[in-house]
């Protein structure tokens, strides 16, 4: 069940609370963000959460606690967890090929010859895949028509499948590191496997356990939904059908209705929406040990770097799990967070952070793109976090 937001012990945590409001506060009048919600657990207790700011601007609609988000990559450690209780139960192994339920799923290596994806590759991001949102316009992936999983309204999944498989890898699998749409291909071996649409898997999987509601790949009440919005000057921009947010890597192409289309694909990087307190239920689950959706070895192992160091050449001391990043030189990294901190976020403007050494876990979900994933708001907001630690 979704942990209890009433227990919270504000004058034990006062200066913790008055500095991540201090960190909100700013970031809403400098109009960074337009508004969020977020919630900061301690060994398993709500220490302090707030709403903040508007939900929908333009209707003037204030943020609420249980307001929905569509989550975009967080999405990702939902699914993850999904496939490893797959793992637990002998029908997926870590080893297997992608081709053993996908069997046309075959990208080649640049020079033409066969790879071998196995899903450990897709679990770490190591396959060789890629995303459109890390290239240039023109550049195969953008050319070839394939969705990050964000566009596209109604495209079926095996038409995206087919699109991947028909650019050439990045890399040999398991030789490099890049943040791909492995989740997504891993989202197309759990529908092979149980016979059922991701939506029906992971609802049987990870929200039904929990006794989640609100966190599914579709919205179940729209008027809760918060409204998508983008960086802009002198304020945020609401995103149109299609939007086009320039990122550090390349353009990132949104189409915010595309959750309320029945026939797009369920993709496993980023089509779900939810609330801030479910997802601090998942990540709780995993900071506790599992339980009851999988075993504390598992999640040991999943919290443990998994990608044979590849990442650190792009992210210092930062390595990567099943589902999140792993830090494991905070010093290389410069961040606050003490060495096996998880994190990660969504592109719609959300980030997270378990840190199993303070038994923290804080969730921060925004409806700004990409300031509350990105932005001065995550690092103000960890650095206020630690400062009243």
């Amino acid at each position: 069940m979704s942990l209890p937001l009433e227990k919270a012990d504000t004058n034990r945590h006062s200066s913790l609370g008055a500095a991540v409001d201090a960190a909100i506060t700013n970031a809403l009048d400098e109009k960074r963000l337009v508004g969020a919600v977020v919630v900061v657990a301690r060994d398993g207790e709500i220490v302090h959460r707030r709403a903040a700011g508007l939900a929908d601007r333009e209707k003037g609609l204030a943020m609420r606690e249980d307001t929905i988000f569509r989550l975009a990559s967080i999405t990702k450690p939902i699914v993850t967890i999904a496939a490893m209780r797959l793992v637990e139960e002998g029908r997926i192994g870590l080893d297997d090929t992608v081709t053993r339920w996908l069997p046309d799923f075959r990208p080649r290596l640049p020079d033409g010859s066969d790879a071998t994806i196995r899903i450990r590759h897709l679990l770490t991001h190591t396959s060789g895949l890629g995303y459109s949102f890390s290239e240039e316009d023109g550049g195969p992936y953008i050319s070839a028509g394939i969705s990050d999983g964000l566009d596209q309204p109604g495209l079926p999944l095996a038409e995206n499948l087919r699109r991947i498989a028909s650019v050439p890898l990045r890399f040999a699998p398991g030789s490099d590191w890049q943040y791909s749409l492995a989740i997504d291909v891993l989202g197309g071996i759990i529908e092979a496997e149980t016979g059922r649409p991701l939506n029906e898997s992971v609802a049987e999987l990870v929200t039904g356990p929990l006794g989640i509601a609100d966190t599914a790949f579709s919205v179940l009440d729209r008027s809760r939904l918060a409204a998508a919005y983008m960086n802009a000057s002198p304020e945020p921009a609401l995103m149109g059908e299609d939007a086009v947010v320039m990122s550090l890597i390349g353009p990132i192409r949104f189409a915010p209705n595309r959750i309320f289309d029945p026939a797009s694909y369920h993709s496993g990087g980023a089509g779900m929406a939810g609330t801030a307190s479910d997802v601090l239920t998942i990540l709780e689950t995993i900071r506790k040990g599992g339980a009851p959706l999988l075993s504390s070895e598992t999640v040991r192992m999943m919290m443990t770097d998994q990608a044979g160091g590849h990442r650190q050449q792009y992210e210092p001391g930062s390595g990567f799990g099943f589902g999140w990043s792993v830090i494991t030189d905070p010093a290389e990294a410069g961040v606050p967070f003490p060495a096996g901190t998880l994190k990660w976020g969504g592109v719609y403007g959300h980030s997270w952070f378990i840190d199993p050494v303070n038994g923290l876990t804080v969730v921060a979900l925004t409806n700004t793109t990409l300031e509350g994933m990105w932005g001065k708001f995550t690092v103000d907001l960890r650095e206020a976090i630690y400062a009243a630690l």
